[in-house]
């Protein structure tokens, strides 16, 4: 049998409630001993000055009852007596030891203050420990007894709702304070999150103290330096794979002239694949700009015809169906591309592509691209967004390829304000969705 593991303080996940928690922890103990503290004073200064009070009362009581008259003494105890203080001929009832604290500190005050010649013995009640009484024989032999109820230190009943105000006062400051203490960080966390390398984001704002303005600055500076490096990476892609078309193209004359034979037409087809590899390249260079392309208010529904009517008169099987939509504000020609590439990536698969459109639904439009093909494994169907990323190994010129043709309609449509979403269909193959936002889709 295993022992359990100790459990362990769960503390909450958001930085807000954290350090609210530590403050209000500090604050409560804070107040916990400001308020012993207070209390503690009270109390001591109370009780000397009551044990005062008591030794001077008592030993001026005895006195002036030691020199009255038997006979007029009953007279003059209610006026030396007081509200927990009354003084009584006679024996007295208590008869149980002392059994706290403050019934000895009294039944030594009372015996300082009538001295070694005025004996006096203190007993407590046996219902009430606090309940003493202090029996003193007067100088004809008449015993008199000191009756004292020694009540107990409470605080005034108005002092826990003032103290309870305060620390709600206090703790609504604290919450105040933490939360703008931790504004900056949610902001900069917010920023982070929009941030695209697709597209310019807004720069954070850099008004503020000092540590947030600082902040705010490096976040920006660092926005600024990620765009230029994946704008300087997109450029250099297209100036290389551009300046290879060149060499290329001689290669490609020179085997023209070269005697026939396996070898010329293994090379021949060797350029051309390097050929398609470096317009590829440049396409997705250029996938990256995409939102350069001015919107334009199109019939969709004509432009799909258009686009399927092109496939099927080079033989390609390629059907469309769904439902009728309005004219919709986007960028046609990186829809087209975006299309292209979705229908070219099922006839390579599938040998047959459906598009299906989808009427608007919460703001959305969809344009299915449909096959029968062997699908993408759940596992890598984000993957095979990523640039170069290929299912295959092999560099067959059927199947193979540069893996550039999802990235490419990826970027272009998360430029036209979409998504591009890949799923297995049920009975085989894969769906392809491309999902633009109707709003988004015609801002500039």
């Amino acid at each position: 049998m295993t022992a359990a593991a100790p459990r362990t303080f769960a503390w909450p996940r958001t930085l807000v409630a954290r350090l609210f928690l530590i403050f209000l922890a500090g604050l409560v103990l804070a107040y916990g001993l400001s308020f012993a503290s207070l209390f503690y004073e009270r109390y001591s200064a109370t009780r000397n000055m009551m044990l005062g009070d008591l030794e001077r009362d008592v030993a001026i009581a005895m006195d002036i009852l030691d020199r009255l008259p038997a006979a007029e003494r009953p007279a003059w105890l209610p006026r030396l007596s007081s509200n927990n203080r009354q003084y009584l001929l006679g024996d007295g009832r208590a008869d149980q030891p002392l059994a706290n604290d403050a019934a000895r500190t009294a039944a030594q005050s009372i015996e300082a203050a009538l001295g070694p010649d005025r004996p006096v013995t203190v007993r407590a009640m046996a219902d009430d420990p606090r309940h003493i009484q202090a029996r003193v024989v007067l100088s004809d032999g008449q015993p008199a007894v000191l009756d004292i109820e020694l009540s107990r230190m409470r605080p005034a009943p108005w002092l826990a709702a003032v103290l309870g105000l305060q620390l709600l006062l206090l703790a609504g400051c604290a919450w105040l304070a933490v939360r703008l203490a931790v504004r900056p960080l949610t902001r900069l966390a917010r920023a982070a999150e929009e941030l695209d390398p697709d597209r310019k984001s807004p720069l954070m704002d850099e008004a503020g103290p000092a540590e947030v303005a600082h902040a705010a600055v490096a976040f920006n500076a660092m926005q600024d330096r990620i765009s230029a490096h994946l704008a300087e990476r997109m450029q250099m892609l297209g100036a290389i794979s551009h300046d290879l078309q060149t060499p290329i193209t001689r290669m490609k004359l020179r085997t023209e002239f070269m005697d026939p034979s396996a070898d010329r037409d293994k090379l021949a087809q060797d350029l051309n694949e390097v050929e398609r590899l470096v317009r590829e390249g440049i396409d997705y260079a250029r996938s990256a700009h995409g939102k350069t392309e001015a919107p334009a208010r199109i019939d969709l529904n004509a432009f799909l015809d258009s686009l399927v009517c092109d496939y099927q008169d080079t033989g390609k099987d390629v059907s469309l169906s769904g439902d009728t939509v309005p004219p919709l504000s986007t960028r046609p020609h990186a829809l087209r591309r975006i299309l292209g590439n979705l229908i070219d990536n099922a006839l390579k698969f599938a040998g047959a592509a459906e598009v299906r459109v989808a009427a608007p639904d919460g703001g959305h439009l969809s344009i299915f691209v449909l096959d029968r093909g062997p699908g993408i494994p759940a596992g890598e169907l984000d993957a095979v967004l990523q640039p170069f990323y290929r299912l295959e190994s092999s560099r067959s010129r059927d199947t193979g390829g540069t893996g550039l043709g999802l990235a490419i309609a990826h970027q272009l449509a998360a430029a036209l304000g979409g998504t591009l979403v890949l799923s297995n269909r049920e009975g085989g193959g894969l769906s392809a969705e491309v999902r633009i936002a109707l709003e988004g889709a015609a801002a500039p």
